[in-house]
C-alpha cells in the first residue's frame, strides 16, 4: 500500500465520503447505537463547523479520505473536538494519522485564540481514551464541563486540554 498522507480542510463536497468512514466505524466496528439521523451535522460540514470559526479536516491518501477530525468553535475561546475517526487499515503508529489530525486541529486552535479544547467520547473506545491522555488531555467529570459544551447523548467520558498550560 503506497501511502502519501495529506491533512487538509474539507468541506461539503466531502459529506458522502465522511459519512462512508464514520458510520461503519461507529455502528459496525464499535457497536455504538448512533445513526445518520442522529448526526445531521455530517450533512452540512460548512454550516456546522467552518461557519462559526471551527473546522473540519481530512486525512487523504492520494484521493482517498482515510481519516477525519472536526472542531466546533463554541465561543469563550473554547472548541470541541468531534468526528475523530481513522479507517482501520490506516491506524497505528506507522502512519500516525490520528496524531497528525490532532496536531492540525491544535495548530488551528493556537492560530485562532482557542485556548480550551473539550471532547466527549465513549468509555468503550479505550484506544481513543489512551490517545487523548497521551496528548495531555485531562479526564474530567461531566459536571466540570462548561455550560456551553454541546453534549452528544452517547458520550460518557470527557476530556479537556488547556493550551495555555505548558506541557511537561
Amino acid at each position: 500500500m503506497s501511502t502519501s498522507i495529506l491533512i487538509e480542510p474539507i468541506y461539503n463536497n466531502y459529506c458522502a465520503r465522511i459519512i462512508d468512514i464514520i458510520l461503519p466505524i461507529q455502528q459496525i466496528e464499535f457497536g455504538v447505537p448512533i445513526t445518520l439521523e442522529g448526526q445531521p451535522d455530517l450533512l452540512d460540514i460548512e454550516t456546522n463547523y467552518h461557519k462559526d470559526g471551527g473546522g473540519f479536516w481530512g486525512a487523504l491518501n492520494n484521493e482517498e479520505l482515510v481519516g477525519t477530525i472536526a472542531l466546533m468553535n463554541v465561543g469563550h475561546n473554547a472548541g470541541v473536538i468531534r468526528k475523530m475517526f481513522v479507517k482501520k487499515a490506516y491506524r497505528g503508529k506507522e502512519l500516525n494519522i490520528a496524531q497528525h489530525l490532532l496536531e492540525s486541529l491544535i495548530d488551528y486552535c493556537r492560530q485562532n485564540n482557542i485556548t480550551d479544547i473539550y471532547l466527549g467520547t465513549v468509555d468503550i473506545l479505550k484506544a481513543a481514551c489512551r490517545f487523548y491522555e497521551r496528548n495531555a488531555f485531562v479526564k474530567i467529570d461531566m459536571e466540570e464541563l462548561p455550560s456551553y459544551f454541546p453534549r452528544m447523548k452517547a458520550d460518557n467520558t470527557f476530556y479537556h486540554l488547556n493550551l495555555n498550560v505548558p506541557s511537561l
